[in-house]
Order: structure tokens, then sequence, then C-alpha cells
């Protein structure tokens, strides 16, 4: 549903994009990961029309960003970092707004923006103005005015910045039932539990380029071993889990971690000692992404 082939954008001497690649499957779930000034916004603001790649391709829903924008803007929506609703009329006023201004007819524009109330659970919103709707309430009806035209691609950008746990889960519900509903979306964040949460793939972007790309469990397993955390007496299980991977010792925390690939002969081992809790995970998200980033840091600083 969205191809780039080598993208390429400069402002002055930054290069922003620097022969990026991208595919997204349709219907699927996109997360873009990358620190600030890493490239994810001019991307999406190359895939959206809004601006133009100095270099590349790129198309979306089969069309050229380039060569036919008119026919990329009737199939995408676009949601970005900050709220586009207008904070003094209500929910109703503000979709028949937006259906308005994508020529709708009156009729069609009322009856699609009530579609979109019940869909994102904004109902009972009535003649309340939006600026008394909270984070989540207000985030989740910019959702519904990027779907006014139910468009086949949905652009995400920082679709949760600011917001409190509560406002993200409702965020979170949104995108997933538009992502079952057969939508495509492509969503920037810099919250590594938000691309866990919902993405069926992720692409971390840094430096203007992919530099790795996979389903969460692909990326994670990057990193390969599983943690094994042990509390109890620190150097007797220091000793104990030498043999298994490299260790890190807290004393203060009477905590051992160790870097295991065989979990249960890991797990006997340290059982033959005195141990007042165990924890086993998989590496995390925020693990894979600081360890891409930073292998991309130091070869950046390598070739400088």
């Amino acid at each position: 549903m969205i191809e780039a082939n080598d993208l390429r954008k400069r402002y002055g001497s930054n290069a922003a994009l620097d022969g990026l690649d991208l595919s997204v499957a349709a219907g699927s779930v996109h997360g873009l990961l990358g620190p600030n000034g890493a490239g994810k916004t001019t991307l999406v603001r190359i895939l959206t029309t809004l601006a133009k790649a100095d270099g590349g391709t790129a198309t979306v829903a089969g069309f050229d960003v380039a060569r036919r924008p008119d026919k990329v803007k009737q199939a995408i929506g676009l949601v970005g970092q900050h709220a586009a609703v207008d904070e003094v009329l209500s929910a109703t006023q503000n979709l028949v707004m937006f259906g308005r201004l994508c020529h709708l007819p009156t009729a069609h524009a009322r009856a699609r923006a009530g579609e979109l109330l019940d869909q994102f659970g904004l109902a009972d919103t009535g003649n309340k103005a939006v600026q008394h709707f909270s984070g989540g309430m207000r985030r989740r009806l910019d959702l519904a005015a990027g779907m006014i035209l139910a468009p086949r691609v949905l652009f995400l950008d920082e679709p949760t910045t600011g917001l409190d746990p509560r406002g993200r889960a409702e965020v979170w519900a949104a995108v997933r039932d538009l992502a079952r509903q057969g939508t495509t979306v492509l969503m920037t964040t810099q919250y590594l539990d938000e691309a866990d949460q919902l993405a069926d793939r992720v692409s971390v972007v840094n430096h203007g380029r992919v530099v790795a790309d996979g389903t969460p469990d692909e990326l994670k397993a990057r990193l390969g071993d599983d943690r094994l955390e042990l509390r109890g007496d620190p150097d007797a299980l220091a000793a104990a889990m030498a043999a298994f991977g490299p260790v890190t010792v807290d004393r203060d925390e009477r905590k051992v971690t160790v870097s295991v690939r065989d979990r249960m002969a890991a797990l006997n081992a340290a059982m033959r000692h005195e141990v007042e809790d165990v924890t086993l995970r998989r590496p995390t998200l925020d693990e894979v992404f600081l360890n891409l980033t930073e292998a991309t840091e130091a070869t950046e600083g390598a070739t400088a």
C-alpha cells in the first residue's frame, strides 16, 4: 500500500532523508520509530504530498506521490501531531465542517459524522463544545476527522503525544478498530510501548535512513538472549551464572542480571542457591531502539 525507494530530502546542509526505503503492507499498522530529527515527519509529509522529495520515488495506494498527488489525496487521511479540531464547535459540527470541506453534500456530511461518532465512541457527546473534552476524546475526534472520506491509508504523526494513560488507551483502541476494518495505518511514534502494542511491523529510522525493519518480536530477537534477573547473595549468584552469559551485578539491590540463551539450564543452576526473587524477560523494544540508534551514531561518528 505504501512503497518508498531511495527517498532523499535536504534542508540546507541537513539531509532529512538520505536514501530511505520503506514498504507497508495493505491492512497493516506500520510503526515508524526514531529519535527527534531522524526524518519521520519529513517522510510523512512527502508521502502525503505536503512536501516534495529531492530524489527517489514513492507510491501510496498505487499512485505516485509526485505525479498523481490528486489521486493520493483522495486515498489518504492525515492526523498530525497537533489537534486540528475547532474547540468552540461540538464534535458533530466539527465533522460536518470537515465533510463539507471535502466537498460532501450537507446531508451526506451529517450522516458520515453520525457514523464516525458511533465508531469512535463519541455519540453521547451531544452539543458539548470540544474545549470541554478530555485529551483522549479530542484525539479520537481528530482520528474521526481523518476518516471522513473513509481513506484506504491513514497517516498518524505522534498520535498520543501529551496524553495521559487513559487517553492513550482510548486512541490505541480506535487505531486497532481501524486496522480490523482494513485501513492501512502508518504511525510515527517515540513511545516504544505504543509500537509494541499496535504495530504489525516496525521500521527504525535514524539519520534519514531505515536502519532496521521487522515485527516487534523479530527486532527483539536481534538482541538475542533472554534476561534473567535474580535477587539474593550477589557474589554467589554471579559465580553461578557466569557460565551462562555476561553478568551484571548490583550489590545495593542484591540483584544479578545475566543474558542467557538456555533459560532452563540457567534457572536450574540458579535454584541450587538461595534466591529471593526471579524474573525472566525478553529484550524490550526500548532496548532494541537504543541498541540500533547507538550503533548508527557510532557508525556515523567513525565515518565522520
